[in-house]
């Protein structure tokens, strides 16, 4: 085994039957891992790449939804990747559209990593939590009031579950991806000034892929990071770096 080996662990990715988290959930799968691919609809495509998997339907509108899913299973691997954005200018942003955000970017994430947390400990064992925060973690962005908030929390709750668990055995970290190519970005891609404005911006001069989100995901959950606790890991193509 290398340090990088998740074998004989079972990892749970949410929001696993597209994007970002089907590139998590594949990587993990490939790192050895068992993995449980959860999302409100069917993340049976992603079930077929995997050599050890099966799905979970969750649907994040209950933030709760996850309160039992830990009691049985042994899980060793928590990624909570699943999440919503509602776009509209600040002085108009309703309140419904504020609230479906933050239930299911910030409360489902914290309730799912307090069920996750507490069956580790219950059990006197270790885990790996890796929370999927973002770029307007740490920037504002326009028009997405709800999104950045939520993000922002991911990352605060992600330092704060750390600085409570990182003796008890759990390392808690965060990724902030970049501008990463999904079905979420297609109309950024297909504006050509929007697309060119960002691409000017990124040192590397590409936008990021699913699989690179995947690949750093696996590291943090892996022996190797053992000393990480509490980092919100920019994967941006050195877009902070600017």
């Amino acid at each position: 085994m290398t340090p990088f080996s998740l074998s004989g662990k079972t990892a749970l990715v949410t929001g696993a039957n597209t994007g970002i988290g089907q590139a998590i959930a594949v990587a993990m799968g490939r790192a050895g891992a068992s993995v449980i691919c959860a999302g409100r609809q069917s993340c049976a495509e992603t079930v077929r790449q995997i050599a050890d998997a099966r799905e979970l339907i969750l649907d994040f509108a209950d933030p709760m939804a996850a309160g039992d899913v830990f009691a049985g299973d042994r899980v060793d691997i928590l990624v909570n990747n699943a999440g919503i954005i509602r776009r509209d200018d600040a002085v108009d942003f309703g309140e419904s559209d504020w609230d479906e955000v933050i239930d299911v970017n910030l409360k489902a994430v914290f309730f799912t990593c307090q069920a996750f947390g507490r069956a580790v400990i219950e059990r006197n064992g270790t885990g790996s939590i890796v929370n999927i925060a973002s770029l307007l973690s740490l920037q504002g962005g326009i028009r997405v009031a709800s999104y950045t908030a939520s993000k922002h929390g991911v990352a605060g709750i992600t330092k704060l579950l750390a600085n409570e668990w990182a003796a008890k055995g759990i390392n808690v970290n965060a990724i902030a991806p970049g501008y990463i190519a999904t079905n979420n970005t297609a109309a950024l891609r297909q504006d050509e000034a929007r697309n060119k404005a960002i691409l000017e911006r990124i040192p590397v001069g590409r936008w990021g892929e699913p699989e690179d989100i995947g690949e750093a995901a696996v590291f943090l959950a892996s022996p190797a990071a053992k000393y990480i606790h509490g980092t919100v890991l920019n994967v941006d193509g050195g877009w902070f770096a600017r």
